[in-house]
């Protein structure tokens, strides 16, 4: 059973973090490979996959196209869609998740056809879909929007492989190409493809489950279409924006922080810039080490498409920069309203300027935080809040811990490893009912690099 306790965190500051944790796997690589799960001929079983409410979410949206799913440990999971046989996605679910509209790919791969609502979850800006019609078109469908629902649908006995380019880059769009494509008629290049790791994730997931793609890694993906996908047992990657707030969470209190079952090579960017405002890093295989002892200033940063710095990171990173000395500025390049958050860091004494011309913020650092009552407005800025009440002098409430949930499995119980001290109100609410477990078939394992 998945519990969400809401609904607000209360952080103590003030209290300098030491020590090791361990992430959990990634949110945003667990949901589209549930959704790929629709593919498969066979049993999938997940591993590492994070107890988050956005996987509740995808959970539930399975199941309402008649998929099987049942917990497998403590982190598994299993996933039995051979009794799938609706292609429509109903709308109370596909609204409150984004990742939710990865069905739309798979659901076309399957069947022909997809209805599916137009995406929902955090307001973050513009949710276009003319990217993925641009290439459910190039792949044979017609493409229609009627009554809040995206319609596509093949126009010929199969979906027929195809040049599909990009104008810009796309997480959401190179999901849905991939997914549609892996069981088209002949050979579908993908150009100008999000080279997210967890793209990277789905893509091996694939491949594992029996899809032939090259150029994996790379902004040019080659899909040559099978006929079938098989089941697999496969492990998800860590989360690298999880990672990369704890560090930040250690930062800010001027903390020694270790996190482990990671991939550094996904933070290079991040680390890049936290080396640049004086703190210590180390990194092996699978950890990395951030000693914040000496912070000597900030940095100006730009938001952009992996390798970049991700803008998952950039309410974080804006927290971390206001107790940094001397000023920095941050560009948005990706969601046009992700600084919706920075009205409350001001509650905390925060000095952030915003220009929604340029979407830029500028941030004067070194500025003492203070407690206060705030509010979470979606995942990230909620993680945001969460590094600036560590710093922060007194106690602040964080009210909309349901958002920091979505992404987050039992953050307060990670900080805690670390020293923090953080608590969060008492109420239960159920959102998954517990469900049996089923009989699973023969299948290949696969075990990706943690």
């Amino acid at each position: 059973m998945l519990d969400r306790l809401d609904t607000t965190l209360r952080v103590h500051g003030g209290v300098r973090l030491e020590g090791s944790v361990a992430t959990h796997g990634a949110k945003n690589a667990a949901l589209p490979i549930m959704a790929a799960a629709l593919l498969a001929r066979g049993v999938v079983r997940l591993r590492r996959v994070p107890r988050i409410t956005d996987v509740s979410v995808m959970w539930s949206l399975l199941e309402a196209l008649g998929a099987r799913l049942a917990f497998d440990g403590d982190d598994g999971l299993l996933i039995d869609a051979s009794n799938v046989a609706t292609y429509r996605a109903p709308y109370a679910l596909v609204r409150k998740l984004a990742a939710s509209f990865d069905v739309a790919g798979a659901l076309l791969g399957r069947f022909g056809r997809a209805e599916v609502p137009l995406p929902g979850g955090c307001i973050l800006g513009t949710r276009a879909t003319d990217l993925h019609e641009h290439a459910f078109r190039a792949l044979g469908c017609t493409v229609e929007s009627k009554h809040g629902y995206l319609i596509a649908e093949r126009t010929g006995e199969h979906l027929v492989g195809a040049e599909i380019d990009f104008r810009m880059s796309s997480v959401g769009a190179t999901k849905n190409a991939l997914l549609s494509s892996v069981k088209a008629v002949g050979t579908t290049t993908i150009r100008n493809v999000a080279m997210e790791p967890e793209v990277v994730d789905l893509c091996n997931f694939l491949v594992a489950m029996g899809a032939k793609i090259s150029g994996i890694g790379s902004d040019t993906l080659i899909v040559e279409g099978v006929t079938e996908l098989h089941g697999v047992d496969y492990e998800i990657i860590a989360d690298r924006i999880v990672a990369g707030t704890l560090l930040l969470c250690g930062a800010a209190t001027r903390g020694d922080v270790t996190v482990t079952r990671c991939v550094p090579d996904h933070l290079t960017a991040l680390l890049d810039k936290m080396r640049g405002c004086g703190v210590a890093i180390t990194t092996g295989d699978d950890w990395i080490r951030a000693d914040a002892a000496t912070v000597t200033g900030g940095t100006d940063i730009l938001t952009a498409p992996h390798p970049g710095f991700p803008t998952d990171l950039q309410p974080q990173m804006v927290s971390f920069l206001c107790t940094a000395p001397g000023t920095s500025v941050v560009e948005e390049t990706i969601f046009n309203a992700r600084f919706s958050y920075v009205n409350e860091l001001a509650r905390m004494n925060a000095d952030v300027r915003v220009a929604m011309e340029s979407n830029t913020a500028t941030i004067k650092g070194g500025i003492p935080l203070s407690g206060a009552p705030v509010e979470a407005p979606d995942i990230r800025a909620g993680a945001g809040l969460v590094v600036a009440a560590l710093a922060a002098g007194g106690q602040t409430d964080i009210i909309g811990l349901e958002y920091i949930d979505r992404g987050y499995s039992r953050l307060e119980e990670m900080l805690s490893e670390l020293g923090a001290q953080v608590q969060r109100s008492s109420g239960v609410t159920q959102l998954v009912e517990p469900v049996a477990l089923f009989e699973t078939s023969a299948y290949p394992s696969v075990r990706t690099a943690s």
